[in-house]
């Protein structure tokens, strides 16, 4: 049985749910872990189990859609990972091998959001931007992996922001010059959603279309083979600075079409849209401050 898994509001309780052809299915009705953080203690067993339990009875009505991972245990963000946007950002040597693969945290239990009206502008910011990614779920532990064996211990694939204050990012008068954790780590600012994609159902995660839209302009519009580093790369070079976690996300870099080499930025009120093919879609909102 092929599924998907997502989170849902039900009276306040954040419920997590297998998907299937549009309709939601408790995971507690499964006798699996009612949340879905909790299946990746042992994601081979739990996702061999759904995949041939028989459905029971579906959800009735409309669920609001949260974050469908609450919550990651680390989020690894890795930065300037597709050729165009490095162009985009100034990098004049554009060779693979004059690129090396960085990454930066992002608070999980802070940052993580779901779709609608849920992302706060960063205090103080005039400089927020957005960076559409493709996401990769950890299902096994991964420590010096090969290359050949990374995808292996991916999981489910979705869909995240990165938002940033690109104006607290760098600092320019001090020795270190950037600054990621004023730069990225805000509340609110990795939204994700609206599924966790099974990585068997992705064929090729090298492969996929990826588009942002903001108030209906279309601003990111490119293809994960742009990427630099591939998720497989991504995970075997992380692998070897610590231990990934079940449970633990990567997001993998974003595309060009970002704001600030136009100097262009988010204001109140704006709206988000984000697709990327064979995940789906959802959208935000950006709040005031706060």
């Amino acid at each position: 049985m092929n599924f998907s898994l997502v989170t849902v509001d039900m009276a306040g309780h954040a419920i997590g749910c297998l998907e299937r052809d549009g309709a939601l299915y408790r995971l507690s009705d499964f006798g699996a872990p009612a949340d879905v953080a909790a299946l990746f203690a042992d994601w081979p067993r739990w996702s061999a189990y759904l995949a041939g339990a028989e459905l029971p009875t579906p959800l009735e009505g409309h669920h609001e859609t949260l974050a469908p991972l609450l919550y990651p245990g680390k989020i690894l963000c890795a930065g300037a990972n597709y050729y165009a946007h490095c162009a985009e950002m100034g990098v004049a040597d554009l060779r693979k091998e004059a690129q090396r693969l960085f990454f930066f945290f992002k608070p999980p239990r802070n940052a993580v959001v779901g779709p609608g009206a849920t992302v706060r502008k960063p205090i103080g910011t005039k400089g927020m931007d957005w960076e559409i990614e493709l996401a990769a779920v950890i299902g096994t532990t991964a420590r010096n992996v090969s290359v050949e064996e990374a995808l292996g211990h991916v999981a489910a694939y979705t869909i995240a922001i990165d938002f940033s204050a690109r104006d607290f990012n760098r600092v320019p008068e001090t020795f270190y010059k950037l600054d990621w954790v004023a730069g990225k780590a805000h509340d609110t600012c990795c939204p994700m959603g609206p599924r966790l994609v099974l990585a068997e159902d992705i064929a090729d995660p090298q492969d996929l279309a990826l588009k942002l839209s903001v108030n209906g302009v279309v601003k990111q519009d490119a293809r994960t083979s742009d990427m630099i580093f591939s998720v497989a790369e991504q995970i075997a070079i992380a692998s070897r600075i610590m231990t990934l976690d079940p449970g633990d996300v990567i997001l993998t870099g974003t595309p060009a079409g970002v704001g600030a080499p136009n100097g262009t930025f988010l204001s109140v009120g704006d709206v988000v849209q984000v697709e990327i093919e064979r995940i789906g879609a959802f959208e935000v909102i950006i709040q005031p401050e706060g």
